[in-house]
């Protein structure tokens, strides 16, 4: 499926992943390819993806995120990538 980062500045990722996981504002959840159709707040907390065997992480503000025909879309209001 496809993920794509976004914040009103920069786009922070847009690639293939395996699976995402997000800091949902009535709590954590995980979207995995062919998931259904989802909108949801997020609050301040690390965004988990996995891409090419490895896992990364992204720390965000706060934001929205929508899931529909295994795309991923996270519009945070800032975000920043966490060094491995």
């Amino acid at each position: 499926m496809h993920l794509e980062i976004l914040t009103p500045e920069q786009r922070i990722y847009s690639g293939e992943v395996t699976s995402v996981s997000l800091p949902g504002s009535e709590g954590s959840f995980q979207v995995l390819r062919n998931h259904a159709p989802l909108i949801a707040a997020l609050k301040a907390g690390t965004v988990r993806y996995a891409a090419s065997g490895k896992e990364y992480r992204v720390q965000i503000s706060g934001g929205l995120v929508e899931v529909l025909k295994n795309r991923v879309t996270v519009l945070a209001e800032s975000a920043a990538e966490v060094l491995h």
